[in-house]
């Protein structure tokens, strides 16, 4: 190039996205493809683990300060001289400890949504292997369908198509275990400042059991409604058929 000349700028005019190749190719025949959907793969399940590693963990910090605070109740009880402070230290405890069992819950549930987005992903990816291999989708066991069936699928279709099954399934599960511990908390607090007050002990018992079931009426509506908006995400792109036999 002669000096003084000026370099042409280059253009910066960007490729056209949508289906990964400006010529309209299937992006599964890019030779790219397989190792790039594998990292993904990996990727998604190292996700999911860190989210099972981190509800176990939470759960289980929630269970320690409760079992720490049983012992501290146990031995104001067990002390003749400290017995004037059992009522107001314990519902100080329970206080803490409803605190602590709410957010873990809360924490719990956004593991969930997490956890059900790393599934959907992969039902995708096993997807495309099943088109770039056809007839390979027969020896998974894991479903290659990323709609709220398919993801539900990995667990068994859990909860099944009745609503008391799927609150019988959700019991069952960590989350669904803390909310009953919670619930129990929310009861014990309420009798404690029932009793504070100068209740009798029917009177402590009878808004204990309403308060447990008011939360607990509280959580199942909750935890409907977070499983619905999480089931109805993103659009599936490869849907469950509806006739004829699944996928799986």
């Amino acid at each position: 190039m002669p000096a003084g000349d000026v370099m042409p700028p280059v253009s910066q005019e960007a490729a056209p996205i949508g289906d990964g190749h400006a010529d309209g190719a299937d992006p599964l025949l890019d030779p790219r493809a397989l190792q790039i959907l594998t990292t993904e793969h990996w990727s998604l399940l190292s996700s999911r683990s860190l989210s099972y590693n981190e509800a176990f963990s939470r759960a289980g910090m929630f269970l320690t300060f409760l079992s720490a605070t049983l012992i501290v109740v146990g031995f104001l009880i067990s002390s003749p001289t400290l017995s004037g402070a059992v009522l107001p230290v314990t519902g100080l405890l329970l206080a803490v400890d409803l605190f602590i069992g709410l957010a873990t819950i809360g924490r719990l549930a956004g593991a969930a949504g997490e956890e059900f987005t790393a599934i959907r992903g992969m039902n995708r990816i096993r997807h495309a292997y099943s088109e770039m291999v056809p007839g390979i989708d027969r020896y998974f066991v894991s479903p290659i369908h990323d709609d709220a069936r398919g993801v539900l699928s990995m667990f068994g279709d859990a909860g099944g198509n009745s609503v008391l099954e799927g609150i019988a399934h959700g019991l069952t599960t960590t989350i669904g275990m803390l909310m009953v511990v919670n619930c129990v908390l929310v009861a014990a607090l309420i009798g404690v400042i029932a009793t504070g007050a100068g209740g009798s002990t029917i009177v402590a018992i009878g808004l204990g059991v309403i308060g447990f079931a008011a939360m607990f009426g509280v959580f199942t509506y909750a935890g409907m409604k977070v499983s619905m908006r999480v089931a109805d995400g993103p659009s599936a792109m490869f849907p469950t058929p509806t006739e004829g036999p699944r996928k799986d």
